[in-house]
Parts: structure tokens; C-alpha cells; sequence
């Protein structure tokens, strides 16, 4: 093999510290990246557009009207009543994070999301969605001690210790994102990327990263675990206890009442987890990222825009309030 020998010469003039240099110059972070959405076709833009307009409208004014019922009404001022405005909060937040910047960059026709912001939508992402865990799991308790224990409930569930429950929450998922959002920027990107997807995504960020992504893969894991499966474990146990109740009740009219009092959360739970695992089992099985990005839209999009007509029609306090507010307009 024929060596070029005054490349070698001029290879040899620079000092070995510069080639170093020029070598991680090749690996700086880029300042944007491009979020390739759902489809490149331009007739298909005002659909998507439109489509996903509506659902974040349904979703933010679906969820405002369960806080403006819960905060308006003295009846509804109970522990599964505070939990559930902190869950629509969380949804509105949830919604936010994704969806206006899918709609800007379709009405301005660009696909650009900035480095900064790239980083910071994976940490809001995060944090909501590890708050809607941890509030599910909450709410699972909430009806655990309602239906198992209820001449405790108003003492065990007392305004301190609901308190206390948000805010250990919040407090932990704000640690959580904190820590995945600086594993991130220790990170490196070789290429201008296009991430096949309508947000920033962790995993997806993760897999087209050119330094060693080993300790975000098992940070990101043992928060999935921890973070992920230790609620979900408290709220298989919540309802484990609340069956075995609920068949200790005689009449088949009081088994129906007292389960109809956690129905439209075990709804929900079912709804949230189900998509979640649909979207990571069939990315898994598919290695599509489109398929990925599609399925996404389950937990992130279609779940929090359903969680307000799930407690809605199936709560007849929240329609009693709801009719109120809308009464009181009209009048």
C-alpha cells in the first residue's frame, strides 16, 4: 500500500495537541436539529394542522372547565377533587410542551427546533409525564382509603397530607427531569440530525447521539423503573385491596356504587398505561421511528385530551358543577 509521503510531512508539522483539536471539532453540538413530524407530503399539512389545533383546544378548554368546576364548588372541594385539578393542570402542561411548536413550524412552513429548546422540551416532557404517574398512583391511594378504610378517610386523607403528596411529587419529578435534561448536554452530535419525530424524545435523542450514551441508557432505565414501575406497583396494590373489598360487600347495588367511585380513575390509569406500553412495544417490535412518532400521539395527545370527558360523564358531581357554571353564564 503506497503512502503519500508529503501528506505525511504535512500531517507531521502540525502538533499532535492541534490534530486532537481538529479532531472534537468534528463532534461540537450543533445548534439546531429538524423535527421531521408525520409526513413531508405539503398536501397533507393543513390536515395535520388543523387536526392537531382542534385536539389541543379540546384539550386545554376540557381540562380548564374540571379546575374552574373544582375551584368553584364548595362540594367538590375533596381530597379525589384536589388530586384530579393537579391531573388537569398536569395535562394542560403535558399538551403544551408538544403540540404548539408542531403547530408553528407547519404554519411557518419549517422544520427547525434550536439546540436550547430541543433540550429544554425533553425536560418539561419528562417532568409531565412522570407527574402524571406519580398523580395516578395518588389518586389510586385517595380510593384506596375511601372504599377500604372511609370512617378514616377525612382524617388519613387530611388537607396536610394531600398537600404533601403533590409536593413530594413534584419535587421528585423535577429532580428526575433535572438529572436527564444534564445527561443530555454532556452529550455530543457528529451530524446535522432529523429526528423522525413531532417532538424531542429522549430515547430517540439518545439513540443518534456519536458519544457513549452508557450511562444516559442506564440512568434513563432505572428512572423508568423506579419512577415508573414503583407507582404503577402502588396502584396495582391500591386496587388489589379495593376488589377484595369491594367483594366483601353483600349486595351487588353496593358493589356497583362503591366501584363506580373509582371507575372513571381506573379508566384513565388503563387509558395512560396501555398507550404507553402500546408506543414502546411497537417501536420495539417495528424499529420504525415513524411508527414510533405515530403511536406517541396516544399518551401524549389523544389521553390528556380524553381524561376530562372520561371524569366528566362518568362523575355526576363534576356534570352538576359543570351545569352550574354554564347556568350561571346563560342567566
Amino acid at each position: 500500500m503506497k503512502v503519500c509521503v508529503k501528506c505525511t510531512h504535512i500531517i507531521s508539522f502540525f502538533p499532535r495537541s492541534h490534530i486532537h483539536h481538529m479532531e472534537l471539532s468534528n463532534k461540537t453540538r450543533i445548534s439546531e436539529f429538524l423535527l421531521l413530524g408525520f409526513s413531508e407530503r405539503p398536501e397533507l399539512q393543513p390536515l395535520i394542522f388543523g387536526l392537531f389545533l382542534s385536539v389541543y383546544l379540546i384539550t386545554v378548554f376540557g381540562n380548564l372547565l374540571i379546575i374552574l368546576a373544582i375551584s368553584t364548588d364548595p362540594n367538590l372541594h375533596t381530597p379525589m377533587y384536589f388530586f384530579l385539578a393537579n391531573l388537569s393542570f398536569v395535562d394542560i402542561c403535558f399538551t403544551s410542551t408538544t403540540i404548539p411548536k408542531m403547530l408553528v413550524n407547519i404554519q411557518t412552513q419549517s422544520k427547525v427546533i434550536t439546540y436550547e429548546d430541543c433540550i429544554t422540551q425533553i425536560y418539561f416532557l419528562i417532568l409531565f409525564a412522570v407527574l402524571d404517574v406519580f398523580l395516578l398512583s395518588v389518586m389510586a391511594y385517595d380510593r384506596f382509603v375511601a372504599i377500604c378504610h372511609p370512617l378514616h378517610y377525612m382524617v388519613i386523607m387530611n388537607p396536610r397530607l394531600c398537600g404533601l403528596l403533590v409536593l413530594v411529587s413534584w419535587i421528585m419529578c423535577v429532580l428526575n427531569s433535572l438529572l436527564q435534561s444534564l445527561m443530555m448536554l454532556r452529550l455530543s452530535f457528529c451530524t446535522h440530525l432529523h429526528i423522525p419525530h413531532f417532538f424531542c424524545e429522549l430515547n430517540e435523542m439518545l439513540q443518534l447521539a456519536c458519544s457513549d450514551t452508557f450511562l444516559n441508557n442506564v440512568v434513563m432505565y432505572l428512572a423508568a423503573v423506579l419512577l415508573g414501575g414503583g407507582p404503577f406497583a402502588g396502584i396495582l396494590y391500591s386496587y388489589s385491596k379495593i376488589v377484595s373489598s369491594i367483594r366483601g360487600i353483600a349486595s351487588a347495588k353496593g358493589k356497583y356504587k362503591t366501584f363506580s367511585t373509582c371507575a372513571s380513575h381506573l379508566s384513565v390509569v388503563c387509558l395512560f398505561y396501555c398507550t404507553m406500553l402500546g408506543v414502546y412495544l411497537s417501536s420495539a417490535a417495528t424499529q420504525s421511528s415513524h411508527s414510533s412518532a405515530t403511536a406517541s400521539v396516544m399518551y401524549t395527545v389523544v389521553t390528556p385530551m380524553l381524561n376530562p370527558f372520561i371524569y366528566s360523564l362518568r362523575n355526576k358531581d363534576i356534570k352538576s358543577a359543570l351545569k352550574r357554571i354554564f347556568w350561571v353564564q346563560v342567566m
